[in-house]
């Protein structure tokens, strides 16, 4: 039974971090990026989350990095902040498009 419990809130646990990191990935990402930034707090979150697998699996092609490894190493934050600048960008330009 206590070995449940630790996966559980290791699971937990897992997912609150990676909340975070595509928090700071998707914020610091909005700051970079000059312009009107789409969304709010949980679309900031959820561009840096996209981001973090993006560049994640970007960095693993490239640099034969493994980022399930390492997941708060600076290869990995830089490889989020890289991927939320993409994703971001992709999603202005479809907004802009949309919108006018």
């Amino acid at each position: 039974m206590e070995t449940m419990s630790v996966l559980i809130f290791g699971g937990l646990m897992n997912w609150i971090s990676w909340a975070i990191f595509g928090i700071i990935a998707g914020a610091l990402a909005k700051w970079i990026m000059p312009g009107k930034d789409p969304g709010g707090f949980f679309v900031t979150m959820l561009i840096g989350i996209g981001g973090a697998i993006l560049g994640g699996w970007v960095s693993s092609l490239i640099f034969d990095y493994n980022p399930s490894a390492d997941n708060w190493s600076i290869t990995g934050f830089i490889s989020a902040i890289v991927g939320a600048l993409v994703i971001l960008f992709i999603w202005k330009k479809v907004a802009g498009n949309s919108a006018g």
